[in-house]
């Protein structure tokens, strides 16, 4: 529906200013802080995405995915027995199986997440991006985060972007999608919000922001526009699709800061693993950080947390 994006408008100013006050706000303390952490912890796609990895590290990945926080602080805390873990494990296809394999031997039925379509540029044609996605679901990965061809935005190709994305949900089956914008890339955040739109118009269970590997990744802007998008498609449609930024968030204060929003633009129901998911390879090591602070009153040791 074209419609929709014809004539958006975007007015920066405000969504800059919003985001500046978004930075200010003080953060919850205490046990209110323990509690949004692990809230932080069961939203977070634990991820792994460099050239060198290999099955012993993915098995490590895995195990860290069960055991995102040691047992003794979280027997502080009285939550050894709710089954605290990360949201999913997200790497490369190659990788899936040794993901789905480790998984599986611990017992536990933590989603793997692949990237695929030609990630993280998305420079690739789209027969060899549909048989990677393809590929992914055969080994066992059960939600697939996808990457957009962002020359479709910039040159204003709505209806090919639409196809792309369609088409890429049609080789994922069952599996769960969710789209990457890199709205770093993407030129303006009228780009990002009309982006959001048609990938949500084509069936996306989730949109991104970032591949994680762009120069600009998660940042309170985009991330505010993207969600008010989410919010008038539910409006127009009664469908909620879920919201994932990625890329640069590595502080639990951050962390926080995102399901704070989260809540304020789209209400506490996004606050759960099925609609909200925060990509990240190095944040679960400072919440576990502040959680054993939050415990003990002192601060970590590097062996103190070895498997972080």
């Amino acid at each position: 529906e074209l419609g929709w994006i014809s004539k958006v408008h975007v007015n920066r100013p405000a969504v800059v200013r919003h985001a500046e006050r978004i930075k200010k706000w003080r953060t919850v303390k205490g046990h209110w802080q323990a509690a949004w952490l692990l809230k932080a912890v069961t939203c977070i796609d634990l991820t792994t995405l460099s050239g060198d990895d290999t099955p012993s590290n993915v098995h490590r990945l895995c195990f860290k995915a069960k055991h995102p926080i040691r047992e003794d602080l979280l027997k502080a805390l009285d939550m050894h027995d709710k089954g605290v873990t990360v949201g999913a494990v997200c790497v490369y296809p190659a990788r899936v199986i040794d993901a789905v394999n480790a998984l599986k031997a611990a017992g536990c039925n933590i989603p793997v997440a692949s990237v695929a379509a030609g990630f993280p540029s998305g420079q690739t044609p789209l027969e060899t991006k549909l048989a990677e996605i393809k590929l992914a679901v055969e080994y066992g990965a059960r939600e697939i985060d996808i990457v957009i061809s962002r020359s479709l935005v910039l040159t204003g190709q709505w209806e090919g972007l639409y196809e792309e994305i369609r088409r890429c949900r049609e080789a994922c089956g069952e599996a769960h999608m969710k789209t990457i914008l890199a709205t770093g890339e993407l030129g303006s955040l009228a780009n990002v919000y009309k982006a959001s739109m048609i990938a949500m118009m084509a069936g996306s269970d989730f949109i991104k922001t970032s591949t994680g590997k762009e120069v600009e990744n998660a940042t309170f802007p985009v991330g505010v526009v993207m969600m008010r998008a989410i919010r008038e498609f539910y409006w127009q449609t009664g469908n909620k699709v879920g919201f994932k930024p990625a890329g640069g968030i590595r502080t639990a204060k951050e962390a926080i800061t995102w399901l704070m929003l989260v809540k304020e633009e789209l209400g506490a129901e996004w606050l759960t693993p099925e609609l909200f998911r925060l990509g990240a390879s190095s944040l679960l090591e400072d919440i576990e950080k502040q959680i054993f602070y939050h415990v003990t009153g002192s601060y970590a040791l590097k062996h103190d947390l070895a498997m972080a």
